[in-house]
């Protein structure tokens, strides 16, 4: 039996840090995979420089030059951490046979990707890492990242809980994804939507070895807002629902106003109009915004810019 060509793929982002604690730790856990011949001796790992501002690029070069398993790959600008997974999996997908994707960070449990491995040989072309607990996160982290699970589900979102992009992909999963054009990028989501045989690996996850979290609350935030309205349109019709409600309501309002007219009961309510006003003025602006938002992402679809653009590569060195 032929043994898989194996590609950890890593985007990297301003990891001058954490990277040389990480590289030889994934160097080792690719040396051992093969050794257990689970995957064949020419795999390998790429490094994605996401346009980092550090010294990233130039520890992914040196890499590189110590080791031929080490490969990385440059983007032109920052292009965000969807996009440069996106590049590390295009890339890799034409040299190897199956890839699995990770974080540089070291929080993600290297060891898993021996199970993921053997559930790939036993036939699942998607293996997904799932986070069995979140005991080492802090209160709000932990409630805010399981709510924005929650969250997305809620919306119409096909995701799996408590997995984030640490996952294997065969090459026919890869070249499924690449048939998915859109720019806006929620690859949580649309992972699922490729199909084909897929499982799950558990994991606890440990703290970060070095440097900030390229994910704090904001980014989160704004990840669920693109995954929203890049693969749902559940939002459009909530907006729908709350228009026939406060259609209904004014309505209803209306008929109360003729009757106390007819009844001679009307009283000057100056305050309860403004208060309405204030409220049906505030829900059309909110809905607007949302409308808003779907309206820029088909702008953004339509000008067909490049997901990113490789600048360079250690192949070339």
């Amino acid at each position: 039996m032929k043994l898989p060509v194996l590609y950890i793929v890593i985007p990297c982002y301003n990891e001058q840090e954490v990277l040389p604690i990480t590289a030889p730790l994934f160097l080792e856990k690719i040396e051992n995979l093969i050794s257990q011949g689970l995957c064949a001796e020419q795999s390998g790992i790429l490094f994605v420089n996401d346009g980092s501002k550090d010294g990233t690029w130039d520890i992914i070069e040196n890499l590189a030059a110590s080791n031929r398993r080490y490969k990385g790959i440059k983007l032109s600008r920052n292009r965000g951490h969807q996009n440069a997974l996106l590049a590390g999996l295009m890339h890799a997908k034409d040299y190897c046979d199956v890839t699995i994707s990770i974080d540089c960070d070291g929080q993600d449990d290297i060891n898993a990707m021996d199970e993921m491995m053997r559930q790939y040989n036993d036939g699942c072309d998607v293996v997904y890492g799932v986070r069995s607990k979140r005991d080492t996160d802090t209160f709000f982290k932990r409630t805010t990242a399981e709510g924005f699970y929650k969250f997305m589900k809620f919306m119409g979102v096909e995701t799996v809980f408590n997995h984030a992009d640490y996952r294997l992909m065969s090459k026919r999963a890869l070249e499924g994804l690449a048939q998915f054009k859109e720019v806006n990028l929620f690859l949580r989501g649309t992972v699922p939507l490729v199909g084909y045989k897929s499982t799950s690996v558990y994991y606890e996850r440990n703290e970060r070895l070095a440097g900030e979290s390229k994910y704090p609350f904001s980014k989160m935030l704004n990840l669920a807002l693109n995954g929203i309205t890049s693969l749902s349109v559940k939002p459009l019709r909530y907006i729908t629902t709350i228009g026939l409600v406060m259609a209904f309501v004014s309505f209803l309002f209306i008929v109360w106003a003729i009757v106390a007219r007819i009844m001679g009961n009307t009283v000057a309510g100056w305050t309860s109009m403004v208060g309405i006003m204030a409220l049906i003025g505030g829900i059309q602006l909110f809905c607007l915004g949302i409308i808003g938002e779907y309206i820029g992402k088909i702008y953004s679809e339509v000008k067909q810019r490049p997901k990113y653009i490789i600048e360079k590569t250690t192949d070339e060195d």
